[in-house]
């Protein structure tokens, strides 16, 4: 097989995982525009001053109700960290906020069962109720307050407030800018995370063509008995991950890859709880809140992460709960059909269009406002 045509499968791998999820990822980011824009960022703050079980509890409702950008919640995460928020709230929101939203749990039934989207919600809980006493031991409270005083590097990707005006959610939604700061959050969520995709089903689609699956297989360790091979897969995932460079549900192609090379449930678990940690995040903490903190908080993430992987991947094996690793995966991400996928892909498209229009007439409309009044 020459190396163009195996390339060009490749690709053609690629544009089925995106063509299978690409109405699913419209109809989180159009949910997640929505909560955006209803849940009141100081207000939030407010509430997670202590690290109690019901500040921990508010962060990872508000996280689960974010943005599934991995740099994005990273920002709101320090924003809320330097204004005064406890650590363990706000690693909490930064968990919630990649590991339980809707258009990830979508993802993941689509791709690879609803084994995963249940594994990978349930073990994002798991993930945040190891996190809180782990943090405690590995991030001293003095260092915290270093982190807070750290004069960071510049950098973006933060989403900012989004100014509606009302005391309650309802209140929020009745404003008058609701529907143009909906639209704008939906279209800087994909301005944010488009590239991170595109990577993702690039990535994966080249994996799956060009590497075999005996590679993975012997890299997860596929020949140790099932719970030696589900400790060392839970440490190797998230290197993997750490080094793949694909954050947030960027990295979900390549776990649907690694599934079907024949790697072990927890594995592919914690290499999906591992956005959090790929190297360009350590580096955005670190210019968040200085080099020692960003290493603490990575060792806190990776730990949690490795137990929560382990906790819920070895619950799933003991009651008989994991997917089959169909040998067929392949095949089925390359066949288009007038399907209801093509039908929800159209209405999704549909919808999309409409918001980036409305987004970029209320662009159009600050701008005019500046010309006249500047």
């Amino acid at each position: 097989m020459s190396l163009l045509h195996t390339a060009g499968q490749g690709l053609l791998m690629a544009a089925g995982m995106a063509w299978k999820t690409g109405w699913s990822l419209v109809l989180g980011f159009a949910i997640s525009a929505v909560l955006q824009a209803a849940v009141s960022a100081d207000a939030l703050r407010d509430k997670l001053g202590r690290s109690s079980a019901r500040s921990v509890a508010i962060a990872t409702a508000a996280g689960a109700a974010s943005s599934s950008c991995s740099y994005a919640s990273s920002a709101i995460m320090r924003t809320l960290l330097k204004k005064g928020a406890a650590l363990a709230p706000s690693l909490a929101f930064l968990i919630a906020s990649t590991n339980l939203v809707l258009e990830l749990g979508i993802i993941l039934f689509l791709l690879l069962g609803w084994q995963f989207t249940a594994a990978e919600w349930i073990g994002g809980l798991v993930f945040i109720a190891i996190m809180v006493p782990v943090s405690r031991v590995l991030i001293p409270h003095r260092l915290v307050e270093q982190a807070r005083r750290h004069e960071e590097e510049e950098s973006g990707h933060d989403h900012g407030a989004m100014g509606l005006k009302g005391d309650t959610w309802r209140d929020r939604l009745r404003d008058p800018d609701a529907l143009p700061t909906i639209a704008g959050a939906f279209a800087m969520d994909w301005r944010m995370l488009w590239k991170d995709l595109l990577a993702g089903f690039v990535i994966g689609g080249m994996l799956a063509a060009f590497v075999p699956d005996h590679f993975w297989q012997t890299l997860f360790l596929s020949h140790l008995p099932p719970w030696e091979r589900l400790l060392a897969d839970v440490v190797i995932g998230p290197l993997v991950a750490m080094l793949s460079f694909v954050c947030s549900i960027g990295n979900v192609p390549l776990a649907a890859v690694l599934w079907g090379g024949g790697i072990s449930f927890g594995g592919v678990l914690a290499f999906l709880y591992a956005d959090l940690i790929v190297l360009p995040l350590i580096d955005a903490y670190r210019r968040y809140f200085g080099m020692r903190m960003a290493l603490a908080i990575g060792a806190t993430l990776f730990v949690s992460m490795a137990l929560a992987a382990l906790l819920v991947g070895g619950g799933f094996e003991l009651l008989g709960l994991l997917p089959p690793q169909h040998g067929d995966a392949k095949a089925s991400m390359t066949e288009f059909s007038f399907d209801y996928t093509f039908y929800l892909n159209m209405a999704a498209l549909a919808l999309a269009g409409w918001l980036f229009w409305q987004s970029r007439r209320r662009a159009a409309g600050d701008d005019h406002h500046a010309l006249h009044y500047g």
